[in-house]
């Protein structure tokens, strides 16, 4: 076998592993938890091939040279205001891209995390998406890194039946999405049953937020996880870019803290979404194909604001024990 063959070959499992493998937020808002370089290699010791992070972190960045992970990195909400200015998102790339973009798999740049329409830095959201793709394209970084933003469900109007779901505040979102559509970018989408289902228990049964419904409903869905994603696909469509990708940016279940918060709810949430997003038979709109999914999160963030529950989202102790018996790969 030459050796070309053998490379070519490494390079088709590499991908395939990739493809397959399911993704984890890092987030840092708790109490003792582990260093980075000891986070990378929970990552790698559990087959974890793809982070999220909330802020270019330069000590996370080192940890992750040549490990392979495949990287969301968010820009911080306090630096999107800096960064309509071209200048300042050239010198957000040369400082938190280019020194780590040959050894570090940095996929996706997301400008903002669920900055919903009347938040004031929604204006700083397009303008900063642009300079930060314009700097990656500058440094021909584009077809490695693609840049977008992080949305949550609250951008969707009827979405059940999830056909009917639309973009509410389009003025906000229709120009992002063109935006993607137009450099070839996902949007990326956090999508959590278990907050659906808290917010309407008269209408939602547990076990189809947990995967464990048997059978279809009256539109043709076993589960709630689908039927928000196919939402924003339906929202997508109606917005002229059907063919633009989501990536599920976060999606998880709370072990406490909350109504239907359990570690055995949880857990069950955490195993059948692995399996669904692997399995390849994709959504009712999206059949055929595995959904990019990174779960949340790595750890419980005790110093979270809000809902007690929001401190109750991690699959791993702080000493690195797995809350769950999962396989990630």
């Amino acid at each position: 076998m030459s050796v070309i063959l053998v490379f070519l070959l490494l390079g088709i499992l590499s991908s395939i592993t990739a493809a397959e493998s399911i993704g984890v937020c890092y987030g840092v808002l708790g109490d003792s938890l582990p260093s980075k370089q000891e986070v990378v290699d929970l990552y790698e010791s559990n087959g974890i091939g793809k982070m999220r992070i909330y802020f270019p972190e330069p000590d996370t960045l080192e940890a992750l040279k040549g490990s392979g992970i495949e990287l969301i990195m968010d820009v911080a909400k306090e630096s999107l205001q800096s960064l309509t200015d071209q200048n300042a998102a050239m010198d957000w790339v040369n400082t938190n891209v280019v020194p780590y973009a040959q050894e570090v798999n940095i996929k996706y740049i997301s400008v903002g995390n669920e900055i919903r329409p009347d938040y004031n830095e929604a204006q700083y959201i397009l303008p900063a998406m642009t300079n930060i793709h314009n700097a990656i394209s500058s440094l021909n970084l584009q077809a490695q890194i693609k840049v977008s933003t992080a949305i949550d469900s609250t951008l969707i109007s009827n979405p059940y039946p999830p056909n009917d779901g639309v973009f509410n505040s389009q003025s906000y979102i229709i120009p992002i999405v063109e935006f993607l559509k137009n450099i070839g970018a996902p949007l990326l989408t956090n999508i959590y049953p278990y907050f659906a289902y808290i917010g309407d228990k008269e209408n939602i049964p547990l076990e189809y937020a947990l995967f464990t419904q048997q059978g279809e409903n009256s539109v043709g869905y076993q589960n709630l996880f689908d039927a928000m994603l196919d939402s924003v696909y339906a929202a997508l469509e109606k917005a002229g870019a059907g063919d633009v990708k989501i990536v599920v940016s976060e999606s998880g279940w709370p072990s406490a803290g909350g109504d239907g918060a359990s570690v055995e709810n949880a857990a069950t949430y955490y195993a059948n979404l692995i399996a669904h997003a692997k399995s390849g038979s994709g959504t009712p709109k999206r059949p055929g194909g595995s959904i990019e999914t990174y779960l949340f999160a790595m750890f419980n963030e005790n110093n979270k604001q809000g809902e007690e529950s929001e401190k109750h989202f991690g699959l791993f102790t702080p000493d690195k024990s797995p809350k769950y018996q999962l396989t990630f790969n």
